[in-house]
């Protein structure tokens, strides 16, 4: 076979060569020891949570390192491309703060190793198919794409081993071997004819022999040569991530390739494309796949179905960035939680990610996990951080809410600042979404009464001790003397001064100062639980808690 002759038949207009390619895409010149890493999504719908993985990986390893991060987005299979995707994908990994040094942008391109979006480099590609086909390595397959997604069908099938695997890998081999047999003047035919072909790369492996590799998070793996040609170009002239990528890594210098453990089956596949390439195989990193628990404490892996998948759920739930980066760390690395809590003013971008921390295992997404992380980090925060959170939560989620926040900024603030600095600061919030219900007492168009007066009190008692604490209540008081004042209450109607003394002697009184308050809370708050008592009052003003402790009396 004259393979220089079926190069020129099968790409005439292919002028470019490997060479000029490697001149248009020179090696970066980057500090010893730089990383150049990637996220390559594809565009067939939201963003998966465990997207986050890689991608959190892939810019640490970059920037602790002095390296390249950038985002190429590999729209090959536009048969599942969601309109619209590519652009939801840029705008929400924007958002959760990985910043890309490269690649694909709301604005275009940016960065000297473009085009970052696959369907836009296909000239490139077939430079290389060229090249395969010069060298022996790769044969056209005149077939429609229905047709090659049969083959491919029957060769997956083929992998589910059963009685009859034997004979079905058997005649899978067949196939591709008749598939190989061809003459010159076939191809002319078939070209003259105006059919369009598909390109496969010629496998040489020997599925007895084993590929030694060391796999920079699972270890050193023993994987069986590749002996399954490898689909190179679609009829239509569009790669196959196989073949893309290994193309777009190269070129574009990536040094480690961070993707699921579910890439491993081709893992021979891709190692055998980069020795046809004659390129050198980034270091790759496959991490285990994200598990949940189902409803009989199972593991399974955490699918697209599942509630918290798509990563733009956490930002409809309200959840900070950083709460959710900082959760992501925590399942990356195993001693992120014992550097946080010697570090707890830093950001988890201070933190020096390992490898060698990650686990081989699969991670467990756990809900309740997030929220206590969630609520350290929105505990850490000034109330003008959390008024900015959350109006920028509310501005889409809340409308309404994020018009009575954004009408008297300070009047919102300082009933966020409860609580707020100190050694224990106050966790009242998980997400954003729980700011509403907290603050909603302190506005009258919102505020309702949740819960009722305790029953195992004298209503007339309860009465007294509310008459008594608006007679008696001063604004000018600090917090020491407004609390006396309420042991002064809780005496006159038979309670104790202090909770401690009935606690020894509860025969002896009918409650004690606590119960005092909690009559208080009720009737300002309308609820058991609020913030400290004290501040609320000083926020809402005397003449409202006033008018809400005498609603609360003709409710008795």
């Amino acid at each position: 076979m004259d393979y220089n002759r079926l190069a020129e038949l099968l790409f005439p207009g292919v002028t470019a060569t490997p060479e000029d390619m490697e001149r248009r895409y020179p090696e970066r010149r980057l500090p010893e020891g730089a990383k150049v890493t990637r996220i390559a999504p594809s565009p067939t719908g939201f963003f998966h949570f465990g997207g986050l993985f890689p991608a959190t990986v892939g810019e640490r390893l970059a920037h602790q390192s002095g390296g390249v991060f950038f985002l190429r987005i590999e729209d090959t299979d536009s048969k599942r491309e969601v309109e619209g995707a590519a652009a939801f994908i840029t705008k929400i990994l924007s958002y959760y703060g990985l910043d890309f040094d490269e690649g694909v942008t709301a604005d275009g391109d940016k960065g000297d190793y473009g085009p970052y979006t696959q369907s836009q480099r296909v000239d490139i590609y077939h430079v290389y198919a060229k090249k395969l086909v010069r060298d022996g390595l790769a044969y056209p397959v005149f077939s429609t794409d229905e047709e090659l997604d049969e083959l491919k069908a029957a060769d997956k099938k083929a992998e589910i081993k059963s009685v009859k695997w034997e004979e079905e890998a058997q005649a899978r081999r067949d196939a591709m071997i008749a598939r190989r047999d061809f003459t010159m003047e076939q191809v002319e035919a078939e070209l003259a004819a105006g059919h369009k072909f598909a390109l496969f790369a010629r496998a040489d492996g020997d599925p007895e022999k084993k590929i030694k590799i060391t796999d920079l998070v699972k270890g050193t793996l023993e994987i069986p040569e590749n002996d399954e040609d490898v689909v190179l170009l679609k009829s239509d002239g569009i790669p196959t991530y196989h073949f893309a990528h290994a193309i777009d890594d190269h070129l574009m210098r990536t040094t480690h390739v961070i993707r699921g453990e579910e890439w491993l089956p081709s893992l021979s596949k891709h190692l055998m494309l980069f020795r046809y390439l004659g390129f050198r195989a980034p270091k790759y990193m496959h991490i285990a796949q994200l598990m949940r628990l189902d409803e009989n404490g199972n593991k399974k892996k955490l699918s697209k179905r599942d509630m918290g998948a798509n990563l733009d759920d956490y930002r409809r739930m309200g959840y900070p960035v950083p709460s959710v980066s900082e959760y992501v760390m925590t399942l990356l690395n195993s001693n992120y939680e014992e550097w946080h809590m010697q570090n707890p003013d830093k950001s988890w971008r201070d933190f020096p990610f390992s490898i060698k921390k990650m686990s081989a295992s699969g991670c467990l997404f756990d809900t309740e996990k997030l929220n206590d992380v969630s609520k350290n980090v929105i505990s850490r925060m000034t109330a003008e951080q959390v008024f900015d959170g959350v109006c920028g939560y509310a501005k889409t989620e809340d409308p309404e809410f994020y018009e009575t926040l954004t009408g008297d900024p300070e009047y919102a603030k300082r009933i966020l600042s409860i609580g707020r600095g100190g050694a224990k600061p106050r966790k009242d919030f998980a997400v954003w979404a729980d700011v509403r219900p907290y603050m909603a007492f302190f506005y009258d168009k919102y505020f309702t009464r949740d819960d009722e007066m305790p029953a195992d009190k004298d209503k007339a008692d309860i009465k007294t001790a509310l008459e008594s604490f608006v007679s008696t209540y001063d604004e000018n008081d600090d917090q020491s003397a407004w609390f006396e004042k309420c042991k002064d209450i809780a005496e006159s109607i038979g309670y104790a001064r202090e909770t401690k003394l009935y606690r020894k002697e509860p025969d002896k009184y009918k409650g004690h100062v606590g119960d005092v308050a909690s009559f208080v809370r009720l009737a300002v708050t309308g609820r058991q639980n609020s913030p400290d008592l004290y501040e609320v009052i000083k926020i809402i003003g005397k003449d409202r808690m006033v008018d809400r402790i005498r609603a609360a009396i003709a409710l008795l």
